[in-house]
């Protein structure tokens, strides 16, 4: 039984009459083939990558699983449609906390048109991409049974600005993420350090891209995952990345993916500015409004 996902934080979204992706209860995520050139593309990327033995084990597990690809009714019910069935990535999650990052100064790609190039650079501009070189696209975090999840709405994570990305990133690994107090990153050292935090994971994603020329990766998105309640019972936080959607993906034809590695950088300075003064945040009483 098909139906729409509940952690899903940022893409184009299932419901209301629109098409998206939808689960499964086998631990399945069905994601409708864009009907231009962005669904063979990021089909023929899976093809290509779940093949290629140059990528090492320990890089391959930063992706999702690739089944193939299946015809299924769509959620617009526009009906038969071929979709991508990859893993669920939080299906292992009782209250995921989530965060989907755009990782790249420049979203577009070389082969775009010129009005997709001038719709990409508006964003990258008023966005955060073009000044960090990532943006924050949609997060939740769980609070507690009470509260529930502290999910900013796409309006205002679109407004985020630099101190606003800061204070975002400590409030996902905080106890208080709904408060205007400043964000106690009380899950900062479980969740992004340690030997096999976050940061351990990014780190080891970075010396990967240091020396691949296979891919190009625009528009991808780094999720940042893991389980509060686990942290508070004593277990493991289950704190993961994977790299998503790669409908824009391009041959790198021998040259380093400067763009991907320059965003990946730049994140993981924020995140080790954290870990390395977790008191401090930069923002006081919460986020700016959206103006």
């Amino acid at each position: 039984m098909l139906k729409v996902p509940s952690h899903q934080v940022a893409g184009h979204q299932a419901g209301d009459g629109k098409l998206g992706p939808l689960i499964d209860d086998s631990g399945r995520f069905c994601k409708p083939l864009q009907n231009d050139d962005r669904g063979t593309t990021e089909v023929a990327f899976y093809t290509s990558f779940s093949s290629n033995t140059r990528i090492p084990d320990h890089i391959r597990r930063f992706f999702p699983i690739f089944y193939g690809t299946q015809l299924i009714e769509a959620s617009d019910g526009s009906g038969l449609l071929p979709h991508l069935v990859l893993q669920n990535l939080v299906s292992n999650y009782v209250h995921p906390s989530v965060m989907d990052v755009k990782i790249g100064s420049r979203t577009w790609y070389p082969q775009a048109s010129e009005e997709y190039i001038a719709k990409c650079v508006k964003k990258d501009r008023e966005t955060t991409s073009l000044l960090l070189g990532f943006r924050i696209s949609g997060l939740q975090t769980y609070e507690n049974e009470e509260s529930g999840f502290w999910k900013p709405d796409k309006k205002r994570v679109q407004g985020f600005t630099a101190d606003d990305v800061r204070s975002v990133l400590r409030k996902f690994v905080s106890s208080n993420p709904s408060s205007d107090s400043n964000p106690d990153c009380s899950f900062a050292s479980i969740v992004y350090g340690g030997s096999t935090g976050i940061l351990a994971q990014l780190l080891e994603l970075k010396a990967w891209f240091e020396d691949q020329t296979d891919f190009h990766f625009y528009s991808c998105s780094v999720l940042m995952m893991y389980e509060k309640e686990a942290t508070l019972d004593g277990r493991t936080s289950g704190a993961e990345i994977k790299l998503v959607d790669f409908a824009h993906v391009v041959e790198g034809k021998g040259v380093i993916d400067h763009n991907f590695l320059g965003g990946l950088c730049s994140l993981i300075k924020f995140v080790s500015e954290i870990l390395t003064s977790p008191d401090e945040c930069t923002i006081k009483g919460g986020l700016r409004e959206p103006e």
